[in-house]
């Protein structure tokens, strides 16, 4: 007999260990299937640096981040990890508006300033700041990898069961009949199968290949928006002057002709330097399965230009790179929808690592039927959206 569960959660990143654990403590059997191990290095949420803002042009989202900061923090207390570090953040270019953002913030009654150009380079001369920047001090920077792990431990206190080295290959119906068995069966790449009343399919970047191997009606399929995956590339600037280290604070500048972001690298970089990005720089890829790890020379270049314009602060070599994965949507909203027992979570675009608790609690709110869940997500009423 195959082994069941009330529900199983597929992949354990950030979105699926965070809806585990809320489903775990809910006092729902659970089980995790995980094609490698939590926070994998092939996947979206490994790794120790990623931005925690509040800064949105959208009121929705700066809202969602006030609500999943509280989830952060008795995360935090309940597992007495730091996974927040405080860093501050700045926005700035002419294509990010820091007066709309300023405007969002003080709504929601976030701390800020609304700086200068001459008052930033004052603050942060290792910045070439070329409009005026939004400085909010509440962000910081998440460890994906300690949060993932400790969202999982969360989960096995509260029951959950957790299969590494399963890689689902389909999902089947199972018939109410006969054997008195209802949901769906899940099988492995290698044959084994898990039977469970309720699915959550949080895969990430694997998401577009599954799609059709699921068990979903064509109508259902045939509303979902595009799901494309970018092998994305990051990069280790060391800092010039290694005592300003504690003095970066996150960012993200919208210029003319490059978006990018950077922030303290942590550990994944030996803490000597700012991981810096080109925002959806990388190749398109059909899907996490066909990624290839290696840089694009010509993105790196790209990068290290936009350091020797924008970030005197820093040596204009990489001493460090990676890639990664951004899943992403049209608009940039998450996907998180459900047909059937099915549900489908993808909250991707590169900018769901800050929600992850909330986005863990709202996939499960709508798995189990809650009146909870902001419509937004699903698919058949996504509201177009800017970030």
């Amino acid at each position: 007999m195959p082994d069941s569960s009330d529900y199983v959660v597929v992949g354990s990143g950030l979105a699926g260990a965070a809806t585990a654990w809320q489903l775990a403590a809910r006092g729902h059997q659970v089980t995790i299937l995980e094609r490698n191990v939590p926070a994998s290095h092939d996947g979206s949420s490994h790794g120790s640096a990623r931005i925690f803002r509040y800064a949105y042009p959208d009121p929705f989202y700066t809202q969602a981040v006030l609500e999943s900061k509280a989830l952060w923090d008795g995360l935090a207390l309940d597992t007495a990890a730091e996974l927040i570090t405080p860093a501050g953040a700045v926005d700035y270019g002419p294509e990010r508006n820091p007066a709309l953002l300023a405007g969002v913030l003080a709504g929601a009654g976030i701390d800020h300033e609304l700086l200068s150009v001459a008052e930033a380079r004052t603050r942060w001369p290792q910045i070439a700041f070329d409009t005026e920047v939004l400085w909010h001090p509440g962000a910081g920077v998440i460890d994906a990898e300690a949060a993932v792990n400790a969202m999982v431990a969360l989960a096995v206190g509260n029951g959950a069961e957790v299969l590494t080295g399963w890689s689902l290959s389909r999902t089947d119906r199972l018939d109410s009949g006969g054997q008195g068995r209802s949901g769906y069966r899940l099988t492995s790449a290698t044959g084994d199968t898990v039977d469970a009343g309720n699915v959550v399919i949080s895969a990430g970047g694997w998401l577009p290949e599954l799609l059709g191997r699921l068990s979903l009606p064509s109508g259902f399929l045939a509303g979902l928006p595009e799901i494309t995956v970018r092998q994305e590339q990051a990069f280790h600037f060391r800092y010039r002057d290694p005592v300003s280290a504690g003095q970066w604070p996150t960012f993200i500048h919208k210029a003319a002709d490059i978006q990018a972001y950077g922030l303290p690298g942590g550990r994944d970089a030996g803490f000597a330097g700012q991981k810096v990005a080109e925002y959806n720089g990388g190749p398109l890829i059909p899907s996490a399965a066909e990624q290839t790890g290696i840089v694009d020379p010509a993105n790196r270049e790209r990068v290290v230009d936009y350091v020797r314009r924008y970030l005197p602060g820093l040596d204009t070599e990489p001493y460090a790179e990676t890639t990664c994965l951004f899943t992403n949507t049209p608009n940039e909203d998450f996907l998180i929808d459900r047909v059937d027992n099915l549900t489908i979570l993808s909250p991707c675009s590169g900018h769901g690592a800050k929600f992850a608790p909330l986005i863990g609690q709202w996939a499960a709110d709508l798995a189990t039927g809650s009146a909870n869940f902001p419509q937004r997500f699903r698919s058949s009423t996504t509201a177009a959206s800017s970030h």
